[in-house]
């Protein structure tokens, strides 16, 4: 069993940055493939990006498409979120998950995910 553990999360203003940390612990990351999803208040939780098992590839939802990044150091057991331009509509708690098996073609679904961290919390003023 996994366990994730996610940090980096703040009050930040619209168009800063911000890097969002997935640590893993109990047993290495390197063989799941490893998603992103947030949760605004009142709204249902929504599929942000995803990372294969490598790192060579990547999905991301539209709404943030070209301003976030998903990387993953397997050697540290961390995944990373880098997100920059931020949106007051980006304010939710994020939170990063490991995926049931490799490959995943409903990898934007948080039903293929099993393990997830307990989130973090990101607010973006106007």
């Amino acid at each position: 069993q996994v366990t994730l553990e996610e940090s980096g999360g703040g009050l930040v203003q619209a168009g800063d940055s911000l890097r969002l940390s997935c640590k893993a612990s109990g047993r290495t990351i390197s063989t799941y493939d490893m998603g992103w999803f947030r949760q605004a208040p009142g709204k249902e939780r929504e599929f942000v990006g995803r990372i294969t098992t490598s790192g060579v590839s990547t999905s991301y939802a539209d709404s943030v498409k070209g301003r976030f990044t998903i990387s993953r150091d397997n050697a540290k057991n961390t995944m990373y979120l880098q997100m920059s331009s931020l949106k007051p509509e980006d304010t939710a708690v994020y939170s990063c998950a490991t995926a049931k098996f490799r490959n995943p073609s409903l990898y934007y679904m948080h039903s293929t995910y099993d393990n997830w961290g307990q989130g973090t919390q990101v607010t973006v003023s106007s």
